[in-house]
């Protein structure tokens, strides 16, 4: 979760750099609506279906999904502090600690790197030059954004929440794929609870970074209302059967169609 989360971490340090706070806001509170209403269903439809597995359970899912929804929380307001900021930050914190608590993920970690051997000199370069590309790529994006804001007359919240946020979760798309040729599903669904709970890390990161206030001006009520449900959906549907069907996936996906056009319109 927290390596395919680079892409949004990248952008979201240009985003501040460019002095343009509403590019990352967009990005990471669209990159929840994209992971919960278009790449979870997509993958429950193209592998007919995803099992829950037993480690996914009531109160992992429930610690999870509080953690995902606490920035859209917080900007009910419309603005963000650095006491929010903090908020964020402390709630992932203790997210980690309930979930290594419970599941020992410190000493499993350990016990697959005795097992397999794993070399982490070439995995450490691999993820150092993949970071510096996506950091330039970024670069670029955000350039892109507001010139496409000052030219369409919309806010670069508008455009990182329905644009950049499919861009930079590419990496999970991609997963899905891969997941589904391998019959791995278990281990996509992980990520992508991971990196939409590193999304709020994120974005508690970069609101003390950018130290100022942030103040959303688009409209931001149909973003709130759509993560909400898509993460409501996204609870019943998981633990009625344990699993996604490919139905239910198809009523997420329906669900990220409205969202498109009513954002649109």
């Amino acid at each position: 979760g927290m390596l395919t989360s680079i892409p949004e971490l990248s952008l979201g340090l240009n985003a501040i750099l460019l002095d343009d706070p509403e590019i990352y806001v967009g990005n990471l509170l669209g990159g929840v609506i994209v992971i919960f209403l278009f790449i979870i269903p997509l993958l429950a439809i193209i592998g007919n279906g995803i099992i829950i597995t037993k480690q996914l359970n009531q109160s992992n899912t429930v610690a999870t999904l509080i953690t995902i929804a606490a920035p859209c929380v917080l900007l009910l307001d419309k603005k963000i502090t650095n006491i929010d900021g903090l908020v964020m930050i402390l709630l992932y914190i203790l997210l980690l600690f309930f979930i290594q608590k419970r599941k020992g993920l410190i000493a499993a970690v350990g016990n697959i790197s005795a097992k397999h051997k794993v070399n982490y000199l070439d995995s450490i370069i691999r993820i150092v030059i993949g970071v510096i590309i996506v950091y330039f790529t970024s670069q670029f994006m955000v350039e892109r954004t507001k010139y496409f804001s000052q030219i369409f007359q919309v806010s670069p919240f508008l455009i990182s929440l329905l644009g950049l946020s499919l861009g930079t979760n590419m990496p999970e798309l991609s997963l899905a794929i891969r997941s589904v040729l391998l019959g791995k599903r278990d281990i996509a669904m992980g990520d992508y609870m991971g990196s939409a709970a590193v999304n709020t890390l994120l974005f508690g990161a970069f609101n003390i970074f950018n130290r100022a206030p942030n103040v959303i001006n688009g409209n931001f009520y149909i973003t709130f209302l759509f993560i909400v449900v898509s993460l409501l959906f996204f609870y019943l549907f998981s633990r009625s059967k344990n699993n996604i069907s490919r139905n239910e996936g198809i009523v997420l996906l329906s669900l990220y169609v409205v969202f498109l056009i009513t954002e649109l319109l």
